[in-house]
């Protein structure tokens, strides 16, 4: 047992054997139809949920884990003498980093442990948050104590980038998600747009076509590569054959395999829509 455990949400989409083998925690978020709260944790079929995304009289919603999610996983661990290092989606799309923080504070004014539990908002999500959460892992399993698994995660989070093209503005513009692409919507042209997380969705660039959103995927990997961040990840919502096809051109620029391939689940995928496709990278080292 590690002196420091590691625990993230599911917004990560971190595959099971990652999450397994790395000794990961993770709490769920929620999709919302109507009065149907859905953890979405507990939501394995995508195509299923896909179907009934398309079929829905109206948009669900997300929503955070509640204070009381995050002290389920929280006391045990502490019960058993470990301190947490607790990473999570970012603030600027969800109070989940602030439901981390109460149930901190509670446990901590209940004289349970608070004090050993350390929240890190990752500002990022999905892939990225992945990787932070696998290096901050790493570093835990090597037998760091809390300040040094924050330090890695910090050090991840300082060296991440990470792109992701999508079919449509519509569904960000719907859920109210869409950051500062917002200056995009009312465009006459038709776009694929490339975007990033550094607290909200951020946009990068418009480009005319899928064909051509896929190769300035390749073109950014590129780039990673030549930069030294050459652990790399990518993911997709609705699309593994153009994600495979990706990760086969990404095995070739970088040399290796991914730190992990996984698709995006329900709570990004409401606010993006099908039609995903993302890459990112951090230095290899970090994993290590």
């Amino acid at each position: 047992m590690t002196p420091v455990a590691v625990v993230s949400d599911t917004t990560a989409y971190l595959p099971a054997q990652v999450v397994e083998e790395n000794g990961i925690r993770l709490v769920s978020l929620y999709v919302n139809f109507g009065d149907d709260m859905v953890r979405e944790s507990d939501v394995r079929d995508y195509p299923a949920f896909f179907d009934r995304l398309r079929s829905a009289d109206a948009m669900p919603t997300t929503s955070q884990p509640s204070v009381g999610d995050f002290l389920t996983v929280y006391e045990p661990l502490l019960a058993e003498g470990r301190d947490i290092v607790s990473i999570h989606i970012s603030g600027g799309l969800s109070g989940t980093p602030d439901a981390a923080r109460q149930a901190r504070e509670a446990l901590e004014r209940d004289g349970k442990g608070g004090e050993r539990v350390h929240v890190m908002d990752s500002s990022t999500a999905a892939g990225g948050l992945g990787m932070v959460v696998l290096a901050a892992a790493r570093a835990a399993a090597g037998g760091a104590d809390a300040e040094a698994v924050l330090a890695r995660a910090r050090e991840a989070r300082e060296h991440l980038k990470m792109w992701f093209a999508i079919d449509t503005l519509e569904f960000l513009k719907r859920s109210g998600r869409i950051g500062a692409a917002s200056a995009w919507i009312g465009s006459t042209l038709k776009i694929k747009p490339i975007l990033t997380v550094e607290s909200e969705i951020t946009p990068v660039e418009r480009v005319r076509t899928s064909a051509r959103a896929f190769e300035r995927m390749v073109d950014y990997a590129r780039q990673r590569e030549a930069s030294g961040a050459d652990g790399w990840v990518v993911q997709h919502i609705q699309s593994d054959e153009q994600g495979r096809a990706l990760a086969g051109r990404c095995r070739e620029i970088f040399g290796s395999d991914p730190a992990f391939y996984s698709e995006v689940g329900p709570v990004l995928a409401v606010h993006t829509g099908p039609g995903l496709l993302g890459v990112g990278s951090v230095p290899a080292r970090l994993f290590a």
